[in-house]
């Protein structure tokens, strides 16, 4: 067994478990791993601005590749700056590895004021990890590492956190590193998958409800192919845009707050099968499931199984295992299925039409992004009005290029997950959508984005407000507005005097010309562009609640 320092252990365990990127952020706790970062090449590190972007371009990185993100930051306020990304990327079920340092082990748990001291740290991320440990020796390093693997490849990948106090990460032993291991994933039960069939086989309307765990799974082609074996309706939620692309045949269109195609197709289905999605639904005024619409719900979390609806039949698998099992079954029974291709298509049609009357303006910059784009694009939906509108009026062409914030719905996400998402995909197009409030808060990490060569296109739609706060203010309390406006910089000035390229228009008609110049460059690029404070979605009655 070689000897080597706890870090060495921890920064070669991470080599062979695969992890490529690292996002930190130094500080004296954890200096011994940069040292150790140093003499192992096999790790891009790159340094941000703040704990939290290092969350979020962990994250980023991670959906958009589905491979492990890494960030990296000190004990104390290190941790806690991370635990907004940490918590976004809990909410959107991504795994990121979240390394934080700790004070010396002879002062954990003693409240003697060590530097970054938080007694019990990581009681502050347990609401938002799926899994956490404390390395307390070298020997312990590899084996923490090769957990903390399974656990975000095996089940609901969720974030884990690994913490290890400054002296330990000095300390030197013989260590016996592990090798990597191919985690399988959990498949269904023959008796749940022939009930599931027994169903789906008779219905004349079937509807698939599709969630961000077909993309987490990478199940993408089993969904289609079963859609298309099923002759169903496929409706996708927020997070499960991109499972199916939506210029296929079978899809009807996406659901957001009760906006969308729901309203109208929903209670025409006989059976509902929904996979990797929480089935929670947010104002369902308009309609909702009824006692003869048999739910199967396909989800690897058995937590989420018969949380929110009565479910005929509960499928606790993956979702690729469990679409494999139903697409081979189906075939030897085909399908009793009703649906017209001109049927779904129209239902599509009446759904973006509907879109577009309540927000024409911002479904034309929606359709001029869309325009510039290449298929696999991906787009980051900020907390702003044009990103809560992508959800509805975005057409998303091919698997894990469109990121939110799933329920966690974090101000300030969009830029540092963009930047994530273009580390891991170089050779990809990677536009963010933001807005000014938003991408205020990651501002500092132009800087990273510059020093890296991290080239993503960032569209900041600048009402001058924290828009939908101010929408609020203007048509729920009477116009009584305070708080909500904001004085901001020249945001192009601004990304010149970084060292990006800066574009400022003067009207958003304007925007698709400018988007198409950026995305020649090989530069960062941000767009300042006008808009006025829409209202967004969730502050319109949705169809048919009249």
């Amino acid at each position: 067994m070689p000897r080597m320092t706890t870090a060495q252990a921890l920064v070669r365990s991470l080599v062979r478990e695969g992890v490529e990127v690292v996002f930190g952020l130094p500080g004296v706790q954890i200096m011994d791993v940069y040292d150790a970062f140093y003499h192992e090449p096999g790790i891009r590190l790159i340094t941000t601005r703040h704990e939290q972007t290092a969350a979020y371009m962990a994250d980023g990185y991670s959906r958009s590749t589905g491979k492990i993100g890494a960030a990296l930051v000190v004990p104390g306020p290190g941790l806690l700056n991370a635990a907004a990304g940490i918590g976004t990327a809990y909410a959107s079920s991504s795994p990121v590895l979240l390394l934080a340092g700790q004070v010396e082990s002879y002062n954990i748990g003693k409240g003697a004021g060590a530097v970054h001291e938080v007694v019990d740290q990581l009681d502050v991320v347990k609401n938002i990890t799926k899994w956490r440990s404390t390395i307390m020796e070298p020997a312990e390093a590899p084996e923490a590492v090769h957990e903390a693997m399974k656990q975000l490849q095996t089940g609901r990948p969720r974030p884990v956190a690994l913490e290890v106090p400054s002296d330990v990460l000095a300390q030197s032993a013989d260590v016996d590193l592990l090798e990597p291991e191919v985690f399988a994933k959990q498949g269904p039960t023959a008796d749940a998958v022939e009930s599931a069939l027994d169903i789906l086989s008779q219905a004349e309307r079937p509807i698939i409800w599709a969630g961000g765990g077909i993309n987490l799974a990478g199940a993408n082609e089993e969904l289609t192919k079963l859609a298309e074996a099923l002759n169903a309706a496929v409706i996708v939620t927020a997070e499960g845009k991109g499972a199916i692309a939506e210029n296929h045949p079978n899809y009807v269109g996406p659901y957001y707050y009760s906006h969308g195609p729901g309203h109208r197709v929903v209670p025409q289905g006989d059976a509902i099968l929904a996979v990797g999605t929480r089935l929670h639904f947010f104002n369902p005024v308009s309609w909702s499931f009824k006692p003869d619409q048999p739910i199967i719900h396909v989800d690897v979390d058995p937590e989420e199984l018969g949380r929110n609806w009565p479910e005929e039949v509960s499928i606790c698998a993956d979702a690729k295992p469990a679409l494999q099992a139903l697409l081979h079954g189906i075939k030897g029974r085909g399908n009793k299925s009703q649906w017209t291709a001109e049927e779904i298509a129209h239902h599509r049609a009446l759904d973006y039409q509907d879109t577009k009357a309540k927000a024409p303006d911002q479904a034309r910059i929606i359709e001029s992004i869309r325009a510039e784009l290449e298929d696999d694009a991906v787009l980051i939906s900020g907390i702003s009005s044009i990103g809560y509108w992508s959800h509805l009026a975005f057409p998303v062409l091919a698997p894990r290029s469109y990121l939110n914030t799933s329920y966690f719905a974090t101000l300030g996400y969009a830029f540092p997950t963009g930047l994530g998402a273009k580390v891991g995909n170089p050779d990809r197009q990677v536009v963010v959508v933001t807005g000014d409030g938003g991408f205020m808060y990651g501002l500092p990490d132009l800087a990273t984005a510059v020093q890296e060569g991290i080239n993503s296109v960032t569209v900041v739609f600048n009402d001058g407000a924290l828009g939908a706060s101010l929408r609020d203010q203007q048509v729920r309390y009477k116009g009584r507005v305070i708080g909500t406006r904001l004085r901001n910089p020249n945001f192009a000035a601004t990304a010149e005097a970084f060292g990006a390229v800066g574009v400022r228009l003067e009207h958003y008609d304007q925007l698709g010309e400018a988007l198409r110049d950026a995305l020649k460059l090989d530069e960062p690029v941000i767009i300042d562009c006008p808009i006025e404070s829409w209202t967004p979605p969730f502050q319109i009655a949705p169809p048919g609640s009249m």
